[in-house]
């Protein structure tokens, strides 16, 4: 398979996640206006707490499965189970953790005591129907991840939340504004729910016209698979510590959690965005250089070129984090989120976090190669050391700080695992990126940065901040033909 698969493959995960970051701009906006902020804290609060168990369902599957499937024959042959023999053993596999999971997450919620007489128990309830379709969705993705028909991932995931937007808009168009009504929030995460189901449904309609999918169980094969994914999915677990736990803690420690994850949870939401295009770029890449490598076939130029467009989203996630951060709050939300003097909002948030999502860049890129090699021990450990700093700085700093405390804990974790991990990844597996590479970089960092500055004065309200983001998009295009970028890219 060529690089230009790859780039196609990539090409329609970007344009769904471009499509979704619209509609999810209109989604958060809605909740936002819909509901108060203590209610819109508990939405934050559900979701971010089924994070953790939702990665702990994934398991590493998803990255095990991709490379698993794609190096599996067609069909079973000489002893070696084909492609559909493996996908199958892997929704098994899939189905167990996932009941587990979602079984322990509704189980703790409701037994927690700082929780009862609130609205969370019930919300993580209604909640866990976007985790359970996800994940069955999304072991389902790896037959278009490997054949490279992601065009059927964009048509799934867009229509999935043009659903979800439209329903919980009508319910803004009928008039609700700030409501405490109970039944508001608790119909908003069942449209969440809704739209998931959908997205799995499609996903098995598109998914089973291109290979057979059905359960299959063969005990080798399952404890093969459940031992290749075990490592990874203990790094996923360890992952979501450090990335996704801080909304939970902040809900066991601050007594004002609603108001906390009212500000803050938008923000993850946001960087989420950021945290996710990176990942679909790798998830491209991973079939490929799992078998160029598989083969002994040098793959420095391909690391190369993929560390290369990283870094590139990576800086734009970054700077438009730092200097955008008051006007994308203010578009994503309503003025009621801005800080003010002495008191931070969501725009100092999201300002702190544009450190995490440029080093984030570095250690996915780490995470993907260690996993081609299958480097479990250091990847583990490194994960691990992050997972153990990142809560036990939040124990002494959510208490004092809330979510600024939990945000500069990502900083300082993000900033050690980019230490520890990148030169382990080089050691592994070399890239090749030439000097002239990282100037054009540089360069068009440079560019992007200059066009976000002199913009910033202008954003005074929503419509400006609108044709500020249509005007950045047309000077980034400006940019890459102006560094050359687009060659290096393709």
């Amino acid at each position: 398979m060529t690089t230009k698969a790859i780039a196609t493959s990539t090409l329609w995960q970007l344009g769904s996640q471009v499509t979704m970051a619209a509609l999810s701009i209109l989604t958060v906006k809605f909740v936002a206006i819909g509901l108060s902020k203590e209610l819109a804290g508990n939405y934050n609060s559900a979701y971010g707490f089924l994070q953790l168990f939702g990665i702990l369902a994934d398991f590493g599957l998803y990255a095990v499965a991709v490379r698993e499937v794609s190096k599996a024959p067609l069909d079973s042959a000489q002893g070696r189970e084909g492609k559909e023999e493996v996908l199958g053993t892997l929704v098994v596999i899939r189905c167990m953790i996932l009941f587990l999971s979602l079984t322990l997450a509704l189980a703790l919620v409701w037994l927690m005591p700082m929780w009862r007489g609130t609205p969370l128990p019930l919300g993580v309830t209604i909640a866990a129907f976007v985790p359970f379709f996800t994940l069955l969705a999304g072991i389902v993705r790896t037959v278009f991840q490997v054949h490279y028909k992601m065009h059927y991932v964009f048509f799934a995931e867009v229509s999935q939340r043009i659903l979800t937007t439209t329903l919980v808009g009508f319910f803004i168009w009928m008039g609700v504004r700030g409501s405490t009504d109970l039944r508001i929030y608790h119909i908003f995460l069942l449209i969440g729910g809704l739209g998931a189901c959908v997205l799995f449904l499609l996903s098995m309609l598109f998914g089973s016209r291109i290979m057979r999918i059905r359960p299959h169980f063969n005990r080798e094969l399952f404890l093969k698979l459940l031992r290749a994914a075990a490592p990874f999915g203990i790094a996923f677990f360890c992952m979501a510590l450090y990335r996704q736990f801080d909304l939970t803690m902040i809900a066991l420690l601050r007594p004002d959690f609603e108001l906390q994850n009212a500000y803050y949870g938008f923000v993850v939401r946001m960087a989420d965005m950021g945290y996710i295009i990176p990942t679909f770029l790798l998830n491209s890449t991973l079939p490929v250089l799992s078998e160029r490598d598989a083969k002994g076939e040098d793959t420095q130029e391909l690391l190369g070129k993929t560390f290369l467009v990283l870094l590139v989203f990576g800086s734009i996630s970054f700077l438009f984090a730092f200097f955008w951060a008051r006007p994308l709050i203010q578009l994503l939300t309503t003025d009621a989120y801005l800080s003010t003097p002495g008191h931070p909002g969501s725009d100092t948030a999201l300002h702190l976090m544009s450190i995490p999502l440029l080093l984030n860049a570095l250690v996915l890129y780490s995470f993907y190669v260690l996993l081609t090699r299958h480097k479990w021990r250091q990847l583990v450990l490194s994960l691990l050391l992050g997972a153990v700093l990142a809560v036990s700085l939040n124990v002494l700093l959510i208490p004092l700080y809330g979510f600024v405390g939990a945000v500069t804990v990502s900083i300082v974790v993000h900033c050690l695992l980019a230490l520890l991990l990148f030169p382990q990844s080089l050691h592994v597996l070399p890239m090749y990126l030439a000097r002239t590479d990282l100037l054009r970089w540089l360069v068009f960092t440079g560019l992007v940065a200059a066009g976000l500055w002199l913009f910033l004065p202008f954003l005074h309200s929503e419509i400006y901040t609108i044709i500020g983001l249509v005007s950045m998009t047309v000077w980034m295009g400006v940019a890459v033909l102006v560094t050359g970028l687009q060659k290096r890219l393709l």
